[in-house]
């Protein structure tokens, strides 16, 4: 297709063309002509159209808002000529990043990089991939998709935080259950022996008794479940409240993680992930929250009452934003069910004192870097 530069050309050749009549002045037509050579060898010269082939990746596919992440594309002249230089354009999130890219030889490859933007958090659709080919006076192009659609996450960037309080320190003779992640101190049953097991660990009064290698299965104990619930309805936050309230959701989880301990992450919109004590579960945990967006239809805090009981006895820790003061309170009877409830509340409310929340550590915040700061001093 002709561009604005070649609507121009023609316009200013059938101008110059159409004065050397009435004007006779040579220099006119020279002029005009030199156009029409150029129109002529622009559109010549489109009939030159690269055959490519190309494909492309994503690398990484999960990055921290604002982190770096590429893409790689891969580009093999399938013709049986040279093909001329031309140029990608990628559409990722609203945005359009061009790839210049080089002439190539009958049969030859090249691999080209080319960073792609992460300012905005969400899951992104990386593509279509649209490749351009242009005349050298920009006058013409035109310009082929090729469906290669890839997905990236931007997760919420996180911020050094210290995990939720749990009201109470690890027992070496508490509570213990089959569930609990083994190699602990505190004795739960006893079982078979299974190869690689510790032999120290042997109940001989039980394999006399019994003929069969019996073992001491030694747990965790008490080991207390964290709960991070993120309130996505539309009418407690602004858009940038929102965001700061998902910084601040997502770095209590990591915090929970990375302190040995459990971690749920619901949202009040139903979404939910889990990351269990020795197993990889924190990308779905980030995933979950770069997925995350506010909704009209969501009940917001109203949920906690339908928490199942698999959540009671958890400490939890509630992420909001401004709602109000009758919303708080009427969530207070659904705390009682939490060893320790925490509410974090993100947005404007945050510059003065935080609200009362019946039976809840309340900290409030406008920024997620000033929440956490105000975060760590308080829960230390």
């Amino acid at each position: 297709m002709i561009t604005r530069s070649g609507w121009g050309a023609v316009a200013a050749t059938a101008l110059l063309l159409a004065s050397w009549p009435v004007l006779h002045y040579p220099e006119l037509l020279g002029l005009g002509v030199t156009g029409l050579v150029m129109l002529a060898g622009g559109a010549l010269w489109m009939l030159a159209r690269p055959r490519i082939r190309v494909t492309r990746r994503v690398e990484p596919a999960r990055v921290v808002e604002g982190g770096e992440a590429r893409g790689v594309m891969t580009v093999t002249n399938v013709g049986r000529r040279r093909c001329p230089p031309f140029v990608a354009v990628e559409a990722v999130a609203g945005e359009r990043v061009r790839v210049t890219l080089p002439s190539l030889a009958a049969g030859a490859s090249r691999e080209i990089d080319y960073p792609l933007p992460t300012r905005r958090r969400g899951v992104h659709a990386v593509g279509p991939l649209t490749v351009g080919h242009s005349d050298p006076l920009g006058l013409f192009r035109t310009g082929r998709s090729y469906p290669s659609h890839s997905r990236m996450w931007v997760c919420p960037r996180l911020h050094a935080m210290v995990p939720l309080p749990t009201g109470r320190s690890p027992e070496l003779d508490g509570r213990t259950s089959a569930a609990a992640p083994g190699g602990g101190v505190a004795f739960h049953s006893l079982r078979e022996y299974a190869r690689g097991d510790d032999l120290r660990l042997i109940h001989w009064p039980s394999t006399a008794r019994t003929g069969t290698l019996m073992i001491r299965h030694n747990v965790v104990p008490h080991e207390p479940r964290m709960l991070v619930l993120l309130d996505t309805s539309a009418a407690a936050y602004t858009d940038e409240s929102f965001e700061a309230a998902v910084r601040v959701a997502a770095s209590l989880a990591v915090a929970a993680f990375d302190g040995g301990h459990p971690v749920e992450v619901r949202t009040t919109g139903g979404a939910r992930a889990s990351a269990e004590r020795g197993v990889s579960g924190q990308g779905e945990v980030l995933a979950l929250f770069a997925e995350a967006a506010r909704r009209e239809a969501d009940p917001g805090l109203g949920m906690l009452a339908g928490l199942g009981p698999a959540a009671e006895g958890a400490a939890l820790g509630v992420v909001t934003g401004t709602p109000r003061q009758a919303a708080l309170d009427a969530v207070g009877p659904a705390l009682r069910r939490f060893a320790v409830a925490s509410v974090a509340l993100v947005g404007e409310r945050g510059a003065r004192s935080a609200p009362t929340v019946p039976g809840a550590f309340t900290v409030a915040a406008p920024t997620s870097e000033q929440f956490a700061a105000r975060w760590n001093r308080t829960v230390r």
